[in-house]
């Protein structure tokens, strides 16, 4: 009789293990499918974030802004004798 209840707590502990080896399996699969889409979508963002800075380098360039201020603003240089220094 303990013999037999021995086998059977046996038997439902190696099923147990079993059934959580699986578990984590699972687990550990979805982890990893998980961590595989966040490094793509990294990498996305990285490629993004040099786009941006390359545009953002574009946009402060010296001689657009000077083309933009002449171009849409109307602004010049101003001529030596309208300039006033001021003590």
């Amino acid at each position: 009789m303990v013999a037999l209840l021995m086998t059977a707590l046996l038997g439902l502990s190696v099923l147990g293990s079993a059934l959580f080896v699986v578990v984590a399996r699972h687990d550990s699969r979805t982890r990893f499918t998980v961590l595989e889409r966040l490094v793509a979508e990294r990498d996305e963002l990285n490629i993004e974030w040099g786009r941006l800075q390359l545009e953002q380098a574009t946009w402060a360039d010296p001689s657009r802004i000077e083309q933009v201020a002449t171009r849409d603003l109307g602004m010049r240089f101003s001529d030596p004798a309208e300039r006033r220094v001021l003590p």
